[in-house]
């Protein structure tokens, strides 16, 4: 069996907190058309003009309040939420590229609820996956490197009994974790911090478990999960 869950440090540093939970199993994740993808993304960064509105790009809600979040714990240098390098990158004038289907589909949720999104193989994770304060000594190799960079102690991680999976909540994710083609199981993620996105976090949830078993296939289970309810089962 293994579980997800919020540990007790975490719920104390961001009391508000409610992290969204999608349980995908037996879903198909392989490319089928390369282009399949291109004008869902197209859409989804016209959507998300409306999170970049305000003239100082920092001062946008959705930024600011994950620019606050970073602020109360242990980062490195330059690490930015996912939604914030998303909508950055289309403010620029930038376009979000397609990956694979389960992160077409969740790059484009991120998009247009302006909301982190981020997604695991359950199957790769070393016992249960913990949102938990890192101590440092968690192994992490990320994207395009071939050395361990271990997260800062105090760091916000979500970790296994390997190492870290993803660092500053969702900033950069580990590729012993990562959703690939071959991806079976996947565990995806919303992240609210204020405790003003309830009902948007639920909206967005809803829309990415449809898309999941609408594109997919396989069974697609809903969780969310807060200080009253900071556990979760994830596979038997």
């Amino acid at each position: 069996m293994k579980k997800f869950r919020i540990e007790k440090e975490i719920i104390e540093l961001f009391p508000e907190i409610e992290i969204g939970v999608l349980v995908c199993n037996g879903i198909d994740n392989t490319v089928k058309d390369k282009d399949k993808y291109v004008d869902y993304l197209a859409e989804a960064q016209k959507i998300s003009a409306k999170y970049t509105s305000a003239e100082e790009f920092t001062e946008n809600p959705v930024i600011r309040a994950w620019r606050d979040a970073f602020y109360k714990f242990k980062t490195k240098k330059g690490a930015r939420c996912s939604i914030e390098a998303l909508l950055k990158r289309v403010k620029n004038g930038g376009t979000i590229g397609t990956i694979n289907p389960l992160v077409d589909i969740y790059n484009g949720i991120s998009l247009k609820y302006g909301v982190p999104v981020g997604g695991e193989n359950i199957d790769a994770f070393a016992g249960d996956n913990r949102l938990a304060i890192a101590d440092g000594t968690e192994e992490f190799i990320t994207y395009g490197s071939d050395k361990s960079e271990p997260p800062s102690p105090g760091e916000v991680v979500y970790k296994d009994d390997a190492g870290a999976i993803c660092r500053c909540f969702n900033w950069r994710e580990s590729v012993r974790t990562m959703l690939e083609e071959d991806t079976v199981n996947a565990f995806m993620c919303i992240e609210t911090i204020d405790g003003k996105s309830s009902e948007n976090l639920n909206a967005a949830l809803d829309e990415l478990a449809e898309m999941i078993e609408k594109e997919l296939g396989g069974t697609v289970v809903k969780h969310i999960l807060n200080k009253d309810n900071t556990e979760v089962v994830i596979a038997e």
